[in-house]
């Protein structure tokens, strides 16, 4: 397959949008996103009020609720507007119409299985849109489709935690790293990798694909996990993962104090998507932290 350019994916988006209402709507709406910033230690976080993508942040994710709807990923269930691109075997690359950016894309594997681990594919479709980064949200750690393994990019510029992860990570240093060694004051762990094209980098692609989360009883589990892979500023293939302790935040509900936030890869990416107004006024930078530490470690 071709290196895919940034006009590349722009092109794909525009032709897309041109055969497809109900994603033109969307990232039309894009212009009315409002957005604001918060520190939350030394990462300084985004704030993104976005409507359409209640979506994906009220999505009822348990098993009987899935069991009650098609696939919406699967081909045969897909709005037949809706374009695909072979970008990798058994893997299409789609615009999302639910976008959070003007460039995001949904990566489908053709296979319907579960959300269950990060795919070392990944790797190859981060160099192949050097542009990009491609990530993965588990089963339990923002994924509106568990039942359908699937990947999603933007670009790499829009998520501080791939500027963050290349300021305290340097190449020449150990292929991972943690975020507690770089002595910033951050409000979640991830684990940083410098993927090289030897047997050590080999080694750092299997570690960091295997970061799990834990469950309320302490057991590992793949699905609580986000996972980012990217071509960094020197040109070496880069990845980070968030270790996860649970899918949404105590504060998560409808009702009452509630707030509508379920965060996924791009929230613990650093920007947190707010689809509710209510929300968006009063997320300060104390419950952003609050938050982080409900869903992360520290």
């Amino acid at each position: 397959m071709k290196t895919l350019t940034h006009t590349d994916m722009a092109d794909m988006v525009e032709a897309q949008l041109l055969l497809w209402p109900l994603a033109k709507k969307n990232h039309d709406a894009l212009r009315e996103v409002r957005m604001k910033q918060l520190d939350a230690g030394d990462l300084r976080i985004g704030v993104l009020h976005n409507p359409a993508r209640m979506v994906s942040t009220g999505a009822a994710t348990d098993a009987a609720s899935i069991s009650k709807r098609p696939c919406f990923l699967c081909k045969c269930n897909r709005p037949q507007e809706q374009m695909a691109m072979e970008i990798a075997e058994g893997w299409e690359l789609c615009v999302n119409p639910y976008p959070i950016f003007p460039l995001h894309f949904t990566i489908i594997s053709k296979e319907h299985k579960d959300q269950s681990r990060p795919p070392y594919e990944m790797a190859s479709m981060a160099e192949m849109m050097p542009d990009m980064v491609v990530f993965f949200n588990g089963a339990k750690a923002g994924a509106s489709a568990p039942d359908h393994l699937h990947l999603q990019a933007i670009l790499k510029s829009e998520l501080p935690i791939t500027t963050l992860a290349e300021r305290i990570h340097k190449p020449g240093r150990q292929p991972i790293t943690a975020s507690t060694d770089s002595g910033l004051n951050l409000p979640f762990l991830f684990y940083s990798a410098i993927i090289t094209p030897d047997e050590t980098g080999m080694k750092a692609l299997r570690a960091i694909c295997s970061v799990t989360g834990t469950d309320p009883e302490g057991n590992a589990d793949p699905g609580l996990v986000n996972v980012y892979f990217w071509m960094g500023s020197e040109g070496l293939l880069r990845a980070v993962a968030v270790p996860r302790k649970a899918h949404r935040p105590g504060c998560y509900g409808f009702e009452g104090d509630g707030f509508v936030i379920s965060p996924g890869a791009v929230d613990m990416g650093g920007y947190i998507i707010a689809p509710r107004e209510k929300d968006f006024e009063r997320l300060d930078a104390a419950k952003a932290w609050e938050i982080y530490g409900d869903v992360g470690y520290r």
